[in-house]
């Protein structure tokens, strides 16, 4: 069975219980629920996530000697025993750590302190435990300042190093904080020397407008199709294999590159590049039994796409399966108690789970079992 690791940002996820909306204005008091703690980052949201849908993982991060760092080994021990081994434990540093404020009806507010995160560098990975992995992903160097700095010198030296190893490679870049260092970065050089290195690129619409197009940051979950073909041939103009813009509400895009590409990508390549190449698809979300918060949701979708690659299934089957273990996740306040496994969620894909419709007038697409498709 093909493995993976999970590499970047980890953190420990203060979420309380907020039943009713209010408005956030100085000097008021909220009361609130009981808080739930929770590991967060990519690490732990894509990395546990690839684990509970039966795809071999470690993880690599960074906490500190403190008790937050604590919190987060036992949280990952408890879930996935043993899969706290491969962190570094560093008592030069503090554990990152965020406040997650869901107040009903609005989106996701996060008070966050990127900690021990900062200092990640390239020299942190374990390439001799990489070599013996199919799949690197790394996720979260938009919060990671050693990670940024330098044009993303040492982001791209960490890249170059899995490539040599062999390894399929997938990205998710994060948010950049548009007032912090992070949104002084020229991100579209950076992505146009890392890229190359980049099988698989699983940004949101507004962090790859961020990156590419300042412009239209904002405008996110209202691209239109022909925008999004435009922001996906610039990535696979810059060489990545797969390109996925995450929507939200609106879904998932996703195009692949050609057949030679997609058969370059590493050991943890799809079985027939042949049948991955030259595709266009927009996947629409699925109706959750019952929304809870979106944390994690990006995250654990990305977990879907790369669990359903490494298992051998089709560009589809990969985009349908990523959004449903994202909607498996809003059923839940944390990232990951909402997921099942594998099979659990396939089963509930075959018994015809309800697709929330997505409409496409462009020329070229068909829509085909509720999903958009368009061949190239």
């Amino acid at each position: 069975m093909k493995s993976a690791v999970v590499a970047g940002h980890i953190c420990l996820d203060v979420i309380p219980i907020i039943e009713r909306p209010f408005e956030l204005l100085p000097g008021r008091l909220y009361e609130v629920g009981g808080p739930t703690m929770a590991t967060g980052g990519a690490v732990s949201n894509t990395g546990l996530a690839l684990h509970i849908l039966g795809i071999p993982t470690l993880l690599m991060g960074k906490v500190g000697a403190d008790s937050f760092g604590k919190s987060i080994l036992d949280i990952v021990a408890q879930k996935a025993p043993g899969l706290e081994k491969n962190f570094i434990v560093d008592a030069e540093v503090e554990t990152s750590y965020s406040v997650v404020i869901n107040i009903p009806g609005t989106d996701r507010i996060f008070l966050h302190n990127p900690g021990a995160n900062a200092s990640f560098a390239a020299r942190d990975i374990d390439y001799e435990t990489l070599s013996q992995a199919d799949l690197f992903h790394f996720g979260y160097p938009s919060f990671m300042a050693q990670s940024y700095a330098n044009e993303g010198a040492e982001l791209i030296d960490m890249y170059q190093r899995a490539k040599a190893c062999g390894l399929s490679t997938s990205l998710d870049p994060g948010m950049p904080d548009p007032g912090g260092e992070a949104g002084k970065v020229p991100w579209k050089k950076v992505l146009q020397k890392l890229l190359p290195y980049v099988d698989v690129f699983l940004p949101s619409a507004d962090e790859l407008l961020f990156m590419l197009d300042r412009d239209n940051f904002g405008k996110g979950d209202n691209l239109s199709v022909a925008e999004l073909e435009a922001l996906s041939s610039q990535l696979l103009d810059m060489g990545v294999a797969l390109a996925g813009i995450k929507l939200g509400a609106k879904g998932l895009y996703i195009r692949s590159s050609d057949e030679e590409r997609i058969a370059e990508m590493g050991r943890g390549k799809p079985e027939n590049p042949k049948l991955w190449a030259r595709q266009q698809f927009w996947f629409p979300i699925f109706k959750e039994k019952e929304f809870k918060g979106a944390t994690g949701a990006g995250d654990t979708t990305i977990a879907g796409f790369l669990a359903a690659m490494l298992k051998g299934q089709s560009l589809r089957q990969a985009g349908l399966f990523a959004c449903a273990v994202g909607a498996c996740n809003v059923e839940a306040p944390d990232a990951l108690s909402g997921i099942q496994s594998w099979q659990a969620t396939n089963e509930r894909l075959e018994a015809g789970w309800e697709k929330l419709p997505v409409n496409i007038e462009d020329k070229g697409w068909s829509l085909q079992d509720g999903v958009w498709e368009k061949e190239e």
